[in-house]
């Protein structure tokens, strides 16, 4: 025999009206038939769950250690429709959520601070990873989305949607103390020393990668090569460290380390771009509420 709600429910009110008459009142019921609910909840429990007597019903020990597990069990019971209306309107559930590190500077915490004021009863789960990474896990159905530096390929975009979120200009980290940083506002690579260029791998991030060398090449400089690195913080670490330049997205800036100097440039320089991915087939209403979020907020 199986436990039901209906004896559970029985039970909680004669525990709480210590009275087989009340108790049936309350239920808009006869006595008879919520007798025989109880005994058979005991017989199948295995243990008396009222003390009887002609004067009074007073709950058993087993009946003492049931009741505060019958409220929960009825509690969650009741609350099951609206949990569930919830997670069918993406108002409850779990976002899985990947980002590339430049993100962390930008998009990802006014988003972040937007979405749980709106819907405070999901889950985040947030993973830093690269774009080719992310890309490996959107398409296994590991993460539900991804903040990603294009461009995604032909293939991939076949199965992945895609949304520019922002666009910023590129702008030069360098070792604070540089001759050519003295006079304030943007700077000329030609002007700076030849210091090592710290930057990412291009099998990392091909477009940003060849985006950093495209401005070099158009301002008549060829770097050296002198550190990769595939996260934000790293890149500016080993500038910090005086090991040398990097060119980074603007909002990078807000990551501050000492022994660094971020700087507009006054050469010509691309919009690196960031933007959301996720499986097309993906109908998440937690996914499709986040989406529609974002649409809202977006700077591009």
């Amino acid at each position: 025999m199986n436990l039901e709600l209906r004896q559970l429910r029985y039970f909680v009110t004669v525990a709480e009206e210590l009275h087989f008459g009340r108790a049936a009142q309350r239920l808009h019921m006869t006595q008879p038939p919520l007798s025989q609910t109880i005994q058979a909840l005991e017989a199948m429990l295995g243990a008396a769950l009222f003390a009887r007597s002609r004067r009074e019903v007073s709950l058993s020990p087993a009946g003492l250690a049931l009741l505060p597990e019958a409220r929960r069990i009825l509690g969650q019971a009741q609350a099951l429709p609206e949990l569930v209306r919830r997670a069918a309107g993406g108002e409850a559930g779990r976002l899985a959520l990947a980002f590339v590190s430049s993100a962390d500077y930008s998009v990802l915490p006014p988003f972040l601070r937007a979405y749980r004021a709106a819907y405070p009863q999901v889950r985040i789960s947030l993973q830093e990873a690269t774009s080719d990474v992310q890309v490996d896990e959107l398409l296994h159905g590991r993460i539900d989305a991804g903040l990603v530096i294009p461009p995604l390929s032909e293939r991939v975009r076949v199965d992945l949607d895609y949304l520019p979120v922002l666009a910023e200009a590129l702008i030069l980290a360098a070792p604070a103390g540089l001759d050519a940083l003295k006079p304030p506002g943007p700077v000329r690579l030609a002007a700076l020393p030849p210091l090592p260029l710290i930057i990412f791998p291009r099998a990392i991030a091909p477009a940003l990668h060849d985006a950093i060398l495209g401005v070099f090449r158009a301002a008549g400089v060829t770097p050296a090569i002198g550190q990769e690195a595939i996260q934000m913080q790293t890149i500016v670490s080993l500038v910090s460290a005086g090991m040398g330049i990097a060119l980074v997205p603007q909002s990078v800036s807000n990551l501050m380390r000492p022994g660094v100097e971020y700087r507009p440039l006054a050469d010509p320089t691309p919009l690196v771009e960031t933007g959301l991915a996720w499986r097309r087939d993906n109908r998440s209403p937690v996914l499709q509420g986040f989406l529609e979020l974002l649409r809202k907020n977006t700077q591009c």
